[in-house]
């Protein structure tokens, strides 16, 4: 056998991992090479090649700028539904302080009704509040001062000195919505 009918034969059959397209393509090279060594012009040919490659190109090349675009509009989109129910929020934020106050003053009075009333429409809106993804950032008198998530409106003497760089007083409740916190604690820490 010569060594063309070799090559030939070897051509005929796909090798191992070798898809269908890459056979045709590998049969479509090994033609252009026979029909040159028989001196034929495939110069058009191989420029027709040439375009169809970078037509290719320009598609993926589209395609991955498309993916991209509906991958960040998808991103802005969910941050828009977010930031959009965190204004809801912060706006009804104070309404709940203004209950915790109303609250706070009718305990002390003798219309015990009135206080239960009062009382079941805050708890009532607390609850909705906190179905929609509201939550109270807890801290409490003695715990470590953190400046990544409370808010230090003032420093007073440490009436001991276990009470240095903690909380000593809560003025205004902090809440987060969902992982990010939306409005800090106000708390006045120990020096």
């Amino acid at each position: 056998m010569s060594n063309k009918s070799k090559v030939e034969e070897m051509e005929d059959e796909p090798t191992k991992g070798q898809t269908e397209a890459s056979t045709e393509l590998n049969d479509e090279i090994i033609e252009a090479n026979n029909s040159n060594e028989h001196g034929e012009n495939f110069s058009e040919e191989d420029k027709l090649r040439e375009d169809l490659a970078k037509e290719k190109e320009k598609f993926l090349r589209l395609f991955a700028e498309f993916e991209n675009y509906k991958r960040r509009t998808s991103k802005e989109r969910m941050d828009l539904f977010k930031t959009a129910g965190q204004e809801i929020m912060l706006a009804l934020l104070p309404i709940m302080d203004d209950f915790d106050r109303a609250l706070k003053e009718l305990s002390k009075s003798e219309d015990k009704e009135m206080f239960k009333g009062v009382e079941l429409i805050s708890n009532k809106f607390k609850e909705t509040l906190k179905n929609k993804g509201l939550e109270e950032v807890e801290v409490a008198a003695g715990d470590v001062f953190d400046a990544e998530v409370h808010d230090a409106i003032t420093q007073i003497p440490a009436p001991d000195k276990k009470m240095k760089g903690k909380i000593i007083d809560v003025v205004e409740k902090g809440f987060k919505l969902g992982d990010r916190i939306i409005r800090h604690p106000k708390v006045v820490v120990g020096n």
